[in-house]
């Protein structure tokens, strides 16, 4: 994954033509207008197939939400990618800061905040089966902020990238629920006044 680590994220199934619509379909939908408001009656009408091929491709409405959500992840890694390309950062602490000024861009066509957050609302049983797929992608995010800053030989990562976390993850709910639309800017010159005044080994 260039500069970043490896993440472990699920593999995507394969699905046959009339499982990627239904996949597209949900995707829109869920994110859009919400999961709990969304039935699979109206994913199969937007997907033309029936219910029946609907179950028959992912089994339940919670399996199809799984789905969604590591659909997204995968978006997301595959948008860091192409964002970190086009930055070039050239040390850790510039790989850090590029994840925050990648957020700004990501949230400028997300309009409705982060999915995972929206998701975990809806979703409050820790038994459901999208929600190891919520916590794996904001436990990747800490991952990869510890990483990065022990790459930079910053002194006690696990606290920086705690706080960076927090930083990064209100961003994305003040954006949302706070209406700041500024929210991932000030994320990111709040990342480069930490970095900047953090102790290194």
């Amino acid at each position: 994954m260039g500069l970043l680590t490896e993440r472990g994220e699920l593999e995507a199934e394969r699905l046959t033509p009339a499982g990627e619509r239904i996949l597209r379909a949900a995707s829109t939908l869920f994110y859009e207008r919400g999961i709990r408001t969304v039935g699979v009656d109206a994913i199969a009408d937007a997907a033309e197939v029936t219910k029946k091929t609907l179950y028959d491709r992912f089994g339940s409405k919670d399996r199809l939400i799984a789905a969604y959500l590591e659909q997204r992840n995968r978006v997301w890694h595959a948008f860091l990618d192409d964002q970190l390309a086009a930055l070039a950062p050239q040390t850790p602490a510039d790989v850090i800061l590029a994840l925050f000024a990648a957020l700004t861009d990501w949230m400028a066509e997300s309009r409705r905040g982060c999915g995972f957050i929206n998701a975990s609302v809806e979703l409050a049983a820790p038994d459901h089966p999208a929600m190891p797929v919520i916590v794996a992608q904001k436990q990747w995010m800490r991952s990869e902020f510890m990483a990065q800053a022990a790459l930079g030989g910053f002194a006690d990562v696990q606290e920086l990238a705690d706080r960076l976390l927090l930083l990064h993850e209100g961003a994305l709910v003040c954006f949302r629920v706070a209406a700041m639309e500024y929210a991932p800017e000030v994320a990111h010159r709040a990342a480069a006044d930490l970095l900047a005044g953090w102790p290194r080994d």
